[in-house]
């Protein structure tokens, strides 16, 4: 034993004092001897796989945030703030989510933007939960999300119950589809969307003479399809992405139907008329919110996403944006980074975004969502209708 243990008895409680401070709030000494505050914001998505291109777009929304948040020197309790993105892959999965959640929480991030799909957003926020961790969702529309009852989830886009109704009720009242068949991946995501557009569709008159399950991961739809046809209906519903609209808007033309084809956000998205090509002409889907060009900072923010990211984009890259800086402003009012410190300012914020005026209700939903028809026509999605939201004409339910 050393003769004088005082030294590493000071640095023993040195340590250990350290290690309890402020569990997600760390600075770091700059060469001019300033504490700068780090501020790590994890985020979450499918960054490999079917729907990449979408998880992909997620974290250049929320990269694009936090690099002009950088850029602006901005301060949280009178220190400067350096913000780090902790990006995990989910690969769209509920248990890998879970694992990704627990990663993020391990490193002691200030907050998490994520996940992207419901059907991974709802094991996760439980995880985030237990640990006092804010999470928003900029893409996550399933109603059980925020019905949970966790005080640290939001999502910054109207949900699906307020989608399904909206998209029930154009299919029924504006198409005129009386006959409706309908199929689902068995997603949060896909049949929670399907199961409102259900009960929508029905309170406006419309027959659904076909209910049907698929997967997330299916891509040969001929037998399902087959059966549909039979049925003669007007529209077909589809509740799911992308990666299962692509191959089923094909096959269905290839067996002669002719009946409208119809997807919620999932579908709305470049890349499925890029690879449906002409099979994808007529088709219509729905996005929560304004269309982009109408967006309050729309024109711009699609002007600089291109201009560094060298493409289109494709889905949610805007509402990432918005939950990035909502939950800085956040921090900013509460003068601090701690989850526990800023999150009842989270709940009360009233903040100017590039997608809408973001305010959430008790549960944790964006206020007065508003919901934009589309259907692509020549070879692009075209807005058709804006139902519902602050400033947009609201559906009749």
């Amino acid at each position: 034993m050393p003769r004088n243990p005082m030294p590493m008895l000071l640095a023993a409680l040195l340590t250990i004092a350290l290690a309890a401070c402020g569990k997600t709030e760390a600075p770091a000494v700059q060469a001019d001897g300033t504490t700068e505050l780090v501020v790590k914001i994890g985020a979450a998505a499918p960054l490999t796989g079917p729907q990449a291109h979408l998880g992909k777009d997620n974290e250049n929304g929320t990269r694009m945030a936090i690099d002009d948040a950088n850029a602006k020197g901005l301060t949280i309790g009178g220190r400067k703030a350096h913000f780090e993105l902790f990006s995990e892959d989910d690969q769209s999965d509920p248990k890998t989510a879970t694992i990704v959640a627990q990663k993020l929480v391990d490193e002691k991030v200030n907050g998490v933007i994520g996940h992207m799909n419901s059907g991974t957003s709802i094991p996760a926020s439980r995880v985030y939960s237990d640990n006092g961790i804010v999470q928003i969702s900029p893409s996550a529309t399933a109603v059980a999300y925020t019905a949970q009852g966790f005080g640290t989830a939001f999502r910054v886009m109207a949900n699906d119950g307020q989608q399904g109704r909206v998209l029930g009720e154009f299919a029924a009242v504006n198409l005129g589809a009386k006959k409706i068949a309908v199929i689902d991946d068995r997603t949060a995501y896909g049949q929670g969307l399907a199961d409102e557009f259900i009960k929508s569709a029905q309170a406006h008159g419309a027959e659904i003479v076909a209910h049907e399950y698929t997967s997330d991961h299916a891509v040969d739809f001929t037998a399902v399809l087959t059966s549909i046809k039979g049925k003669q209906p007007d529209l077909l519903f589809f509740g799911g992405m992308d990666p299962q609209g692509v191959p089923m808007l094909k096959q269905l033309r290839a067996l002669g139907v002719q009946a409208k084809f119809m997807m919620g956000d999932g579908g709305y998205t470049p890349e499925l008329i890029r690879l449906a090509g002409t099979a994808a002409e007529g088709a219509y889907a729905s996005l929560p919110g304004v269309p982009l060009a109408q967006m309050p900072g729309g024109k711009e923010f699609a002007q600089r996403y291109q201009a560094g990211f060298k493409q289109p984009i494709q889905l949610y890259a805007p509402y990432c944006y918005d939950a990035v800086n909502v939950m800085i402003a956040a921090m900013q009012k509460a003068g601090s980074a701690d989850p526990a410190k800023y999150l009842p300012a989270l709940t009360k914020s009233d903040y100017d975004g590039v997608t809408a005026k973001i305010a959430f209700d008790e549960k944790g939903d964006l206020k007065g969502g508003a919901i934009t028809l589309y259907q692509v026509q020549h070879g692009k999605w075209q807005p058709l209708q804006t139902m519902g939201g602050a400033s947009a004409p609201a559906a009749a339910h």
